[in-house]
């Protein structure tokens, strides 16, 4: 009989204490950034989260034989994204464990056996109920700061999840680019020098004063831009309206950049400041206090160095034809600016599956900084594993 017992995380007092496992396992590891609680918390709201409306999400923690928490998972599944795949998939996520298998295997094992009984025939972990571009993937290589928002955990989680049965679905790199005029090729500054000379094109900063129109053409574009990628939900304007609200307060002009082609959006290129280097002594609480000093950190103190290449996007009929290095040269011009405070970015989530992004950025002097892995389980072993299908150039 196991050692280890779960529990569903069902009252306040139990979900304080899924939040605060991680105290535990990241006691020794000084470079961690504890995400804020709020964060993680608004994931597992029905209110909050629009996937509640199609899926479900339950969390259990994991207790040993002195009652003392020692691991937590969540399992989740959208039935928009679980139907985009060869199987309904749904996922596993923010997942936490002592470095023990069977404790990994407990919580694996009940997380599989709730989503085989929502129809489930595999599932990715560990993922975010929501987007992609937070909390989602295993680090495996590049143990470095973690950036706002976005996973970090020790070595061994890795094991934890191939001993068990996972197997690499696709890898996710994180570029580490300097903000530098010298870093980008001359193949970029060419295309982006022949575009500015056609008036049909515009690449501009985003302006507060009109939230709602952008909200319409970002939902646009990203829509087009990742309709071919399997796992990825349409967004709605309404939708794009409330990140850019949550955005508000740390939103910086210069890093959202606008493509357009006689006025009609085209493409987008948006970063955000890297909260964690202000948050780090936040201990995951965003109390009045705390959002006081992210402020005065952020707007005064412009403690933020390091901006997060959070999502590039070109709708197909209009890539690879110099859309984006004319929104790279657009925030190059921006980083010229003498109150300009970045100096480096780190450009997320760019799947192994599609190439043409990565050799994007290494044009613009990205070079791979950590490697995040997404896994899948199959619950019927018999079948032939298939890592994520390669995007060619015209998706």
């Amino acid at each position: 009989m196991s050692e280890y017992r779960l529990k569903e995380v069902s009252n306040p007092r139990l979900e304080k204490q899924f939040l605060d496992v991680v105290d535990l396992i990241y006691v020794n590891i000084p470079q961690w950034v504890r995400p804020l609680d709020v964060e993680i918390s608004k994931v597992f709201n029905v209110n909050k989260n629009k996937r509640f409306l199609h899926g479900n999400a339950i969390r259990w923690i994991l207790f040993d034989s002195q009652q003392r928490p020692c691991g937590r998972i969540a399992a989740f599944y959208d039935e928009f994204t679980s139907s985009s795949h060869h199987q309904p998939t749904g996922g596993v996520g923010f997942f936490e464990c002592i470095n023990n298998q069977e404790a990994a295997n407990v919580l694996f094992d009940q997380a599989k056996k709730w989503l085989q009984l929502q129809g489930m025939q595999a599932m990715d972990g560990p993922v975010n109920f929501g987007n992609r571009d937070f909390f989602w993937g295993c680090l495996k290589e590049g143990f470095h700061r973690p950036l706002f928002n976005m996973p970090f955990n020790p070595s061994y989680y890795n094991d934890l999840f191939t001993r068990y049965g996972f197997e690499n679905y696709f890898n996710q790199y994180t570029y580490h680019v300097l903000i530098s005029p010298e870093s980008v090729s001359p193949i970029v500054h060419y295309k982006a020098e022949r575009l500015k000379r056609d008036p049909k094109f515009t690449f501009s900063n985003y302006d507060k004063k009109s939230n709602h129109l952008i909200a319409a053409e970002f939902s646009e574009v990203f829509n087009k831009a990742w309709a071919n990628f399997p796992g990825v939900r349409p967004i709605s304007t309404d939708d794009a309206t409330t990140i850019i609200h949550s955005l508000q307060p740390i939103i910086d002009p210069r890093l959202i950049i606008l493509a357009h082609h006689q006025h009609q959006p085209i493409g987008f290129f948006i970063m955000i400041p890297d909260l964690n280097q202000i948050i780090g002594k936040f201990h995951g609480k965003m109390n009045w206090l705390n959002r006081l000093r992210l402020l005065y950190g952020l707007k005064v103190q412009k403690k933020c160095s390091r901006v997060i290449g959070l999502i590039f996007g070109v709708i197909p009929e209009f890539q690879g034809k110099g859309i984006e290095a004319g929104l790279v040269k657009q925030f190059e011009e921006n980083a010229t600016q003498k109150d300009f405070p970045y100096t480096d970015m780190e450009m997320n989530w760019i799947g192994d599956f599609n190439p043409t992004m990565m050799k994007l950025v290494e044009l613009i002097g990205g070079r791979i900084y950590k490697t995040h892995v997404t896994y899948r389980y199959l619950f019927d072993r018999t079948l032939p594993f298939e890592r994520a299908a390669i995007l060619n150039s015209n998706n």
